[in-house]
Order: structure tokens, then C-alpha cells, then sequence
């Protein structure tokens, strides 16, 4: 299956209690760190959702 890098570059200070959860869920805990995940239709909506903390990272 194939696999995308996620890597937050914002604070989750002052967002909304979902999209902190989305951001947990994600395995994200702070700026900086990555994590590489599965691709699939779900975890494209979670990203899609906190799309303006996160970036794809090649």
C-alpha cells in the first residue's frame, strides 16, 4: 500500500477540540514532527480537515 509523509508546521494552540483530535488521531503531537501514514480516502479527509497545519512532505 502506498504511504504519504505528513508533517505539521503549525501550533494546534487555538484550533478547534476536532481538529486537535484529527491531529492525534494523525499521529501528530507537535511542530516539526512527521509521520508517515497509509494512503487512503480517510486518512485524505483528516488531512483535508487540517489541511492549513499540515503540510505533505515529498
Amino acid at each position: 500500500m502506498a504511504t504519504i509523509k505528513i508533517k505539521q508546521i503549525k501550533s494546534r494552540i487555538g484550533a478547534p477540540i476536532d481538529q486537535k483530535r484529527t491531529l492525534d488521531s494523525l499521529g501528530l503531537h507537535k511542530i516539526s514532527n512527521t509521520v508517515e501514514v497509509e494512503d487512503n480516502p480517510c486518512i485524505r479527509g483528516m488531512i483535508r480537515k487540517v489541511q492549513h497545519l499540515v503540510t505533505i512532505v515529498d
